[in-house]
């Protein structure tokens, strides 16, 4: 690594398949809170959701569960997008099994186990699926930019305030910005900004962006050093000041969403104060490492990255978890 992240250190674990895992599956969500992580949506077929389940893996005990809810909870969906802050999740948009994109708004608290339908229609930011979700660290908004729309790729962001219940239309970017409309970016909040990152805009894409949030202007990012390839459909971790990416699609197949591209399995970081790129030189215990895919679920908690299935180069999808474990 270089210098600015030469004290990082990261690792690789697989968390070894129990019973009563949840069938393989990509275009799905990942969310993590204290010691459990909440699977939903997804699919097997291509274009065909799963089911509209919570899936429940216990971190400590390495055991998987089926929540118990109640509520309205949203119908199955893939390309759906979920972020935590404090007991909560909130689900957003996807596509549904008409392939028909989605705009409702979900929380469910995994005390309760209660679904809550918190806005949709004219309430909710336009359908898409395939877009970006994330939480400020502060747990006071959460932010969606991108994806596909009813009309084709977006590139708009929205922000909702959980203490007013309320979404927002944010500056989009300026005609003259290179941020096009694209979907399977990445998407992370850190250091007052909304950084946007990568994605498919019918090639994969190379750009950062980010958006203050104080000053309310957009802004393409010049980033030195180690620069990764194009891609979509990545994860993405934040941990401090670094944006940790994993994995995505590198080279789009020409079956489009029915056929696997060719997808990565290097890790980058991403110094959000010094703006460099450092590819990460990673660890993996017995050898377990995830290897390339893309279309996977992946979600932050501590200093770690949690991934969870996905799509292979041989259009299998996948039902591994990993936990990237980074130390400064």
């Amino acid at each position: 690594m270089t210098s600015e992240t030469s004290s990082l250190r990261a690792l690789w674990h697989q968390v070894q398949k129990q019973e009563g895992a949840p069938n393989a599956r990509s275009s799905h969500a990942v969310a993590v809170i204290g010691h459990k992580a909440y699977v939903f949506g997804g699919e097997f077929e291509p274009r065909v959701p799963i089911d509209n389940l919570i899936h429940v893996f216990d971190l400590e005990t390495e055991t998987w569960s089926v929540a118990e809810v109640k509520g309205e909870a949203p119908l199955p969906r893939v390309g759906v997008t979920m972020a935590a802050v404090g007991e909560f999740i909130y689900v957003f948009a996807g596509r549904d099994d008409k392939h028909e994109e989605l705009n409702e708004f979900f929380s469910f608290n995994t005390i309760t186990g209660e679904w809550k339908l918190l806005s949709s229609g004219d309430s909710s930011p336009p359908h898409r699926s395939y877009h970006a979700f994330a939480a400020d660290l502060e747990g006071k908004r959460l932010y969606a930019f991108g994806g596909c729309g009813q009309n084709g790729r977006l590139n708009d962001l929205w922000a909702f305030d959980i203490e007013t219940g309320k979404w927002l239309s944010l500056p989009a970017p300026p005609p003259e910005s290179t941020c096009v409309p694209r979907g399977g970016p990445g998407l992370a909040v850190v250091n007052g900004a909304v950084w946007v990152i990568f994605g498919f805009c019918g090639h994969e894409l190379t750009d950062v962006h980010r958006y203050d949030t104080k000053k309310q202007v957009w802004e393409e990012v010049k980033i030195s050093g180690d620069n990764p390839t194009g891609r979509s459909v990545f994860g993405t971790a934040t941990i401090g000041k670094y944006i940790v990416l994993y994995g995505g699609e590198v080279d789009p197949s020409d079956q489009g969403h029915m056929g696997a591209g060719a997808f990565s399995g290097d890790v980058y970081f991403l110094d959000t104060e010094n703006l460099t790129w450092t590819r990460g030189e990673v660890e993996a215990e017995e050898g377990q490492h995830p290897g390339a895919r893309g279309w996977f679920a992946a979600a932050s908690f501590g200093n770690a990255m949690l991934v969870y299935g996905g799509n292979s180069d041989s259009n299998d999808r996948l039902d591994d978890m990993h936990v990237l474990k980074i130390q400064a």
